[in-house]
């Protein structure tokens, strides 16, 4: 601390004073940074516990290179299962009973990629579809052009198009570039037919 440093005499004890007072007011801010920052992330944290025998959704995302809405992996996350708890490991973690095609998967997970099932539906969200990778990332590709638009700049025309993805419904499709979708998915333009 300041008030062991050897040479003292030679800042003078007044200077010394000023930079203890100076060093107590920073650590008493940081303090209080801290504690504000606490109080926000409490705000959305949510304690979640699972029992043995309960069922669960897992996390999956789509990979980091997926193109869709103009950036690279821009997708809401999407959830497989519901899948069996099989037991409890330590506070966060838990085993669960996964199927044969996620057997590359080890079976613990954090408590942050669960989701709660409420209710047991009849049908499931089947692995298959999705292409679910080791690192239960999954890759979203364009599956057919629904419609074709032109949108008009000061300067140039743009033509647009309609795609439908995989994993997705209609009202899900987005608007692309033609010119970046003819670049990724060259296949997309054989199939497309004018209406």
């Amino acid at each position: 601390m300041w008030s062991q440093v050897g040479e003292r005499a030679f800042f003078g004890p007044d200077k010394i004073k000023e930079a203890e007072e100076g060093v107590a007011h920073v650590r008493e801010n940081l303090k209080i940074a801290q504690s504000r920052q606490k109080s926000y992330a409490d705000n959305h944290r949510r304690d979640l516990e699972f029992k043995v025998g309960d069922h669960v959704y897992l996390k999956v995302s789509p990979l980091r290179g997926t193109f869709r809405f103009h950036v690279k992996g821009k997708l809401a996350p999407r959830f497989v299962g519901p899948y069996r708890i099989v037991a409890r490991i330590g506070k966060l973690a838990y085993k669960l009973e996964l199927p044969e095609e996620l057997d590359r998967v080890h079976p613990v997970f954090h408590v942050s990629q669960l989701r709660r099932c409420l209710k047991l539906p009849e049908t499931q969200v089947l692995v298959e579809s999705l292409d679910l990778q080791e690192t239960l990332e999954y890759r979203e590709y364009p599956v057919k052009i629904l419609d074709r638009a032109t949108k008009e700049t000061r300067s140039s025309t743009i033509p647009m198009c309609k795609v439908l993805w995989s994993n997705h419904t209609e009202r899900e499709a987005t608007w692309e570039k033609e010119s970046e979708l003819q670049l990724r998915y060259p296949y997309l333009f054989e199939r497309y037919v004018t209406p």
